[in-house]
């Protein structure tokens, strides 16, 4: 079993995080998009907020530990069949998807601590605010917080579609490679 990734494939830990990134932020967007119609009176109103926090915390960790591991573990090349332009704008892909993902959870924080608050993780531990009281900022990051959970969204199926695009269409192992550790083929 191929834990690592190589210069020809991607290893299970980088398959694995980055499915459970994808499930976990596709997750997560639902969640948010659900509860903010529940009334008050309803029993998901405080339960849904509290669980999509504590999720947003903890894939906050994980993506801490896929930046550092993307980092510094080898990435495998790009297949040769990838003209110049598709190997620049996945690249430019993946640094948007990472940097908005990483608003989109800061952002959320913010708006769960505004008011000197700290979030709850599952009752495992709490997060304190880093902010205290600040008027307004929750409006402020609010608004970071939804229009970049979209873009989040409008990119990542972009570049699902990509992926697609490579399977399908130029029928090379782009996506095969993020399927399976060890596929070597270009």
């Amino acid at each position: 079993m191929q834990l690592g990734n190589t210069s020809v494939s991607y290893g299970w830990l980088t398959i694995v995080i980055h499915w459970v990134v994808a499930a976990t932020v596709f997750g997560t967007f639902a969640l948010g998009f659900w509860m903010v119609d529940l009334s008050y009176y309803d029993d998901w109103y405080r339960r849904a907020p509290d669980i999509h926090r504590s999720i947003g915390v903890l894939l906050f960790g994980l993506m801490v530990f896929r930046l550092a591991w993307r980092l510094f573990a080898t990435s495998p090349d790009p297949l040769s069949g990838h003209e110049n332009w598709e190997r620049v704008s996945a690249r430019i892909a993946h640094i948007l998807l990472y940097a908005l993902v990483f608003v989109v959870m800061v952002s959320g924080f913010l708006i769960s601590t505004a008011d000197g608050s700290s979030v709850n993780v599952f009752g495992w531990f709490e997060v304190p605010s880093v902010t205290g009281q600040i008027k307004g900022l929750e409006d402020t990051a609010g608004l970071v917080h939804y229009w970049s959970t979209w873009a989040v969204i409008v990119l990542a199926l972009i570049h699902a579609a990509g992926a697609l695009k490579h399977h399908f269409i130029d029928r090379d192992a782009t996506l095969r490679r993020m399927l399976a550790p060890g596929r070597r083929d270009h």
